[in-house]
């Protein structure tokens, strides 16, 4: 077994240990909340009451949909991973060994209270599912695709990503959102049709730069380099147009009822997750 390979199986243990300890009994129902009775979407079809049309999907799709509440059942848990060259930050790529400790843990936490769990996986040229699952064995395979993804060099089309989630996940769901969300995304249209959590996937460096002086700065997603001076303006910069965007983000989020949580590399990810919940 390669140095890789036991890390990865080190980080599984964690993650299934905090599971069954810390999120055990009472702590793992705040997870997924309770009595969630959510909306069906389907294309409107001749004779349906047309009081029923959902007009914020219609107007984003270009044909009418019909928004219709069932009755509690099973519910479906889906993690879906957001996955490019800004995941491989500073030196090294702790925040995708984050995303991938925080994914499992959801995962297997559906495993563990019983649910229905579908792990979905978008990178710039590829996209991984599991199915519907309740089986360690499409959990652990999950989490080692996150774990190995390549990642560094790599751009992600995040619309085109929130749009096959919406054409994938047909039932409506507890939909997890994992990224650093750097990036302008829009989840509005998942939010029409499943309860949307976004995670924060995020390095305390990318929110509290250091003043570096002359250095040779390397794009991880364009694998360019560029030669300057990062100094205390460009900082002020950096850090102007980082709030300008988190803000934004955070009133889409509020928007459209999508919870979120932040968790940078260094903290426990069970304990900011069951403050969420």
């Amino acid at each position: 077994m390669s140095i890789n390979q036991y890390e990865l199986k080190a980080l599984q243990l964690k993650a299934k240990r905090q599971v069954y300890t810390l999120l055990n009994g009472n702590n793992l129902s705040k997870l997924y909340g309770e009595g969630y009775e959510f909306a069906e979407l389907r294309e409107y079809q001749i004779g349906d009451d047309i009081r029923k049309i959902n007009w914020t999907i219609t107007a984003k799709l270009g044909k009418p949909y019909i928004k219709e509440l069932h009755a509690n059942r099973e519910l479906s848990i889906v993690v879906s991973a957001l996955m490019d060259g800004g995941l491989y930050f500073g030196e090294g790529n702790a925040k995708q060994q984050k995303l991938t400790e925080v994914a499992t843990i959801l995962a297997y936490a559906s495993q563990h209270n019983n649910e229905l769990f579908t792990g979905l996986i978008y990178q710039k040229n590829s996209i991984y599912a599991t199915p519907p699952t309740k089986q360690i064995y499409h959990i652990e395979e999950f989490s080692k695709k996150l774990y190995k993804a390549h990642v560094l060099g790599t751009v992600l089309n995040t619309n085109r990503a929130v749009e096959d989630i919406f054409s994938h996940v047909n039932k409506p769901s507890l939909l997890f959102i994992v990224g650093d969300f750097l990036e302008e995304i829009d989840l509005s249209l998942l939010a029409q049709k499943h309860e949307v959590i976004a995670v924060i996937i995020r390095d305390k460096i990318e929110e509290n730069p250091e003043n570096l002086g002359e250095i040779t700065l390397s794009n991880s997603k364009s694998n360019l380099n560029l030669d300057t001076y990062f100094g205390q303006k460009s900082i002020k910069k950096y850090l102007t147009n980082l709030k300008a965007h988190d803000e934004k983000l955070h009133k889409h989020f509020l928007s459209h009822g999508i919870r979120s949580v932040k968790i940078f590399t260094d903290e426990d990810a069970v304990s900011r997750l069951i403050k969420l919940f």
